[in-house]
């Protein structure tokens, strides 16, 4: 059984659910047993368009027909059309590809480093980060990242971190006591358990970076890509970043991250101050085009407008505590212990993902109407059970 062989040959970092999943379409994933279940958390964001997508699929054969691999001291059109589309939408100048989320946010820290070092000295270098924060696994991103459980094990971990609360006179503080390269947020804070970030902290953010020429960098690996509305969850807030990352539903499926860099630092980063030997793939990066040419306003509309329904659907349920985020990025508070609704809704065909104490919910951008009022009605008799 498969089962077994990946308990005996594969890492156990992962505490996997007994279901092994061998096919699906859409929103509807299918075990080896043959069993259906609604799809609620898209590979963590990142199936934007379900799975096995027509369009997504015809992107990446056709371009693995073409060429699946060269390396970047060559010029592939994927990686030079994805750069121009990602600029374009967002006003940003520059995009330095990776692989991952993790590799985002590192490229991210290093041009804060060097821009701050090169335009105030060497010794400002300090990242602010919010607390209940996630960046990475990498050692610089667990740093980064605001919650000291995924410090334990890892100590000494990578300096040069500074962890504060959404408050400006924490910012402040933050400030004056350290010298300070960049800050890096998210505008949702998915796996700190689906937080959206305060508006007044926000606009107070936006302003105080800009009078003390202090980059501001926004992680989107989990909220770009339209996942809350709006290409990136940032145009939500009105913020102006001089950095983005995004990665996970960036590709539909295949490995990509991004950094994409704005006016003041678009020529930070000059020949070989940083690389990447997958980066900017080509089959990766056909499939990003195929993904971000269909989030239009239309799609972002229909966003927005399932999301307002999956919330409306929660809102005084008997089981149910509270309910956050920002289109489909959804946090659910039971009233139980959040992994017995979890178990419920796999049992009664619901795959749904969890952030803390919460039910997090990130289907498919375009997953049906009917499906997702199917799934939102197991998920709330698990509630209410």
């Amino acid at each position: 059984m498969i089962m077994d062989i990946d308990k005996e040959y594969v890492a156990g970092t992962y505490n996997r659910f007994p279901i092994e999943i061998v096919s699906g379409k859409g929103s509807i994933v299918k075990d080896v047993n043959g069993k259906e279940y609604i799809d609620m958390g898209s590979g963590i964001g990142v199936t934007a368009f379900g799975i096995a997508d027509d369009e997504w699929q015809k992107a990446v054969i056709d371009q693995i027909g073409k060429v699946q691999h060269m390396s970047n001291l060559y010029y592939t059109g994927p990686c030079a059309e994805l750069a121009k589309e990602l600029c374009t939408r967002t006003g940003m100048k520059k995009v330095f590809f990776g692989n991952s989320g993790a590799e985002a946010n590192e490229c991210a820290v290093k041009v804060a480093r060097k821009y701050a070092a090169e335009k105030k000295g060497p010794e400002y270098s300090t990242i602010i980060t919010l607390r209940n924060s996630f960046h990475g696994r990498t050692l610089t991103t667990l740093s980064a990242t605001g919650q000291d459980h995924y410090h334990e094990l890892y100590q000494p971990l990578t300096p040069g971190f500074v962890h504060i609360g959404m408050d400006i006179n924490e910012l402040k503080d933050a400030v004056a006591k350290n010298k300070v390269a960049g800050i890096l947020i998210e505008c949702i804070q998915g796996e700190g358990g689906v937080i959206p970030l305060d508006e007044k902290f926000a606009k107070e953010l936006n302003a105080f970076t800009k009078e003390n020429d202090i980059l501001l960098m926004i992680d989107e690996v989990q909220t770009g890509n339209g996942r809350t509305g709006k290409l990136y969850a940032y145009m939500n807030y009105g913020l102006e970043p001089d950095v983005v990352t995004t990665a996970k539903g960036l590709a539909g499926g295949l490995p990509i991250g991004a950094a994409l860099l704005g006016d003041k630092v678009k020529d930070v980063l000059g020949f070989g101050d940083h690389g990447s030997t997958f980066g900017g793939n080509p089959v990766s990066c056909a499939a990003a085009l195929s993904v971000i040419g269909r989030i239009d306003d239309a799609l972002l509309e229909e966003v927005v407008k399932k999301g307002d329904y999956v919330k409306d659907q929660f809102k005084g349920v008997e089981g149910v505590e509270s309910v956050t985020g920002m289109g489909l990025m959804i946090g659910i508070k039971p009233k139980k212990p959040v992994a017995e609704v979890l178990k419920y809704c796999m049992d009664h065909g619901v795959l749904c993902l969890t952030a803390k104490d919460k039910l997090r919910l990130l289907p498919a951008l375009n997953i049906p109407m009917d499906v997702l009022s199917k799934a939102v009605a197991v998920i709330k008799d698990a509630c209410a059970q």
